[in-house]
């Protein structure tokens, strides 16, 4: 929905173990990577000569155990996010952003990160007008 309102392209963030699709199992697989503090590997990263050509860059993800999931960490610290601005956007169960603001600026130092948007998961799941409103006027305050 976003990419489509500002006219961006998209790439996904695949972890190279995919995470299981069954709720309970995935979240105990994501706090125990929290607990450690790991750095799971992805399938695929983006070029750095493609990610030059961007100026502003929206980052999306779950919350997870208050927390982004250590794959976006992984993502975040294997590429140069210097003079970039970065856009978080997230789901939640009910935490908001929960200070991943402040994880991605401390992963990506030479960024600047703008103010983020956070949807309740099951809102995103089941009310996509309520979410289009929300974004359309997260993206207005931001200028677009």
């Amino acid at each position: 929905m976003i990419a489509q309102k500002v006219g961006g392209d998209l790439f996904e963030v695949k972890p190279a173990k995919p995470y299981p699709n069954e709720y309970q199992a995935c979240t105990e697989i994501a706090k125990t990577e929290l607990e450690s503090n790991a750095r799971p590997a992805f399938e695929k990263n983006i070029d750095n000569l493609t990610l030059a050509q961007y100026d502003t860059v929206f980052i999306g993800y779950p919350i997870w155990w208050s927390a982004l999931p250590r794959v976006m960490m992984t993502f975040l610290e294997s590429n140069d996010f210097s003079g970039k601005k970065i856009i978080p956007f997230c789901t939640h169960g009910g935490s908001g952003l929960a200070g991943t603001e402040r994880e991605i600026k401390d992963a990506c130092p030479n960024s600047e990160v703008l103010q983020g948007l956070a949807i309740v998961g099951k809102t995103a799941q089941n009310d996509s007008a309520a979410v289009e409103k929300d974004v359309e006027a997260w993206l207005k305050t931001l200028g677009y």
